[in-house]
């Protein structure tokens, strides 16, 4: 298996939980000092596949490198090369932050002093300073989740799974877990990030995999994912809901396709280019019609997920992922 310029690189991952397929033949690339975006239904096989890769679980078949490290032929490497942080705050929450990290860093056999010192760096980068002498039990859901990524870089880990970090969190919180994640990667640290937020992903991924059933169903970046959607679409909110009609008629005429309305007094229609965003914006002032939103959109990677993952019109899986191959 070549892995230069690859952090993690995982082939025919296959894994079976009884009479259930959870993994079936899963390949994943991650280049070093990258984020890579895991998305996929509950159920689709994420999880597991990060249980693999971080030496918690046994394949049924497959091979895996990670951190230059065989992840089944030597797992005490991988170990050493990586930090997990689960989809719950694994903190002990009758110890203080302080405590925990310390705790952490005293089972990777760092010194007490040492362990004192690594302790109090994370404290400060992940903002809890204040709050290092509290027991965890009294910390907020964010900050919990903060320090169980914190917990997880004491070591140094060249590679960091993240699985569904933000679960659980509002919206600020999230943002402050995603400045977290940038800064990692920008300090070389590589990035394996499950999660159900679309959003998430397209805010912090390089590319991205999505897994169904067990399979990879498409992996590319966000754009070239978004391109399976294809085209863009142009929105007119018109600030007089009596002015709809008229629009419609407008964009009817711009672009040779009727419009749709997929939120209340928003009207919606694809075009092919940015030309029918002139050419509507000249219209709408010859007619004197007001807009408070006017806007040329492109697919976002909610209705790529759809797209992917929904059997509506009977397409298969493989079927999905040929198609995308080409």
């Amino acid at each position: 298996m070549t892995t230069s310029n690859h952090a993690i690189r995982a082939e025919g991952l296959v894994k079976h939980f009884g009479d259930t397929i959870a993994l079936d033949g899963v390949d994943l690339e991650v280049p070093t000092g990258t984020v890579l975006g895991v998305l996929g239904p509950n159920g689709a096989g994420k999880t597991t596949a990060v249980r693999i890769l971080a030496t918690l679980l046994q394949p049924d078949a497959g091979s895996a490198v990670v951190a230059g490290h065989d992840v089944f032929g030597d797992p005490e490497a991988v170990r050493r090369s990586i930090g997990l942080t689960g989809q719950y705050a694994a903190v002990d929450a009758m110890l203080t932050g302080r405590e925990n990290l310390v705790l952490v860093a005293r089972l990777l056999d760092f010194t007490r002093a040492a362990a004192g010192q690594r302790a109090a760096e994370l404290l400060e980068q992940f903002g809890l300073t204040e709050a290092a002498d509290r027991r965890a039990s009294t910390y907020s859901g964010g900050m919990r989740r903060r320090l169980d990524l914190a917990a997880s870089l004491v070591g140094r880990p060249q590679v960091i799974y993240l699985d569904e970090p933000t679960t659980g969190l509002d919206p600020s919180k999230r943002e402050d877990m995603w400045n977290v994640v940038r800064g990692l990667v920008a300090d070389g640290t590589t990035v394996l990030l499950t999660t159900q937020y679309l959003e998430e992903a397209d805010a912090l991924a390089d590319a991205i995999t999505v897994i169904d059933h067990g399979r990879v169903i498409a992996t590319g970046t966000p754009a070239e994912l978004k391109s399976i959607v294809g085209g863009r679409a142009l929105q007119v909110r018109p600030a007089d809901q009596a002015d709809l009609g008229d629009i419609g008629t407008l964009l009817t005429r711009v672009t040779g396709r009727s419009p749709e309305e997929p939120a209340k007094g928003l009207l919606s229609v694809s075009v092919e280019d940015s030309g029918a965003l002139t050419e509507t914006v000249a219209a709408l002032a010859e007619r004197g019609i007001e807009v408070t939103e006017l806007a040329l959109k492109l697919p976002d990677l909610d209705e790529v997920f759809f797209t992917l993952t929904s059997d509506k019109k009977g397409t298969t899986h493989h079927e999905k992922e040929s198609e995308f191959a080409r």
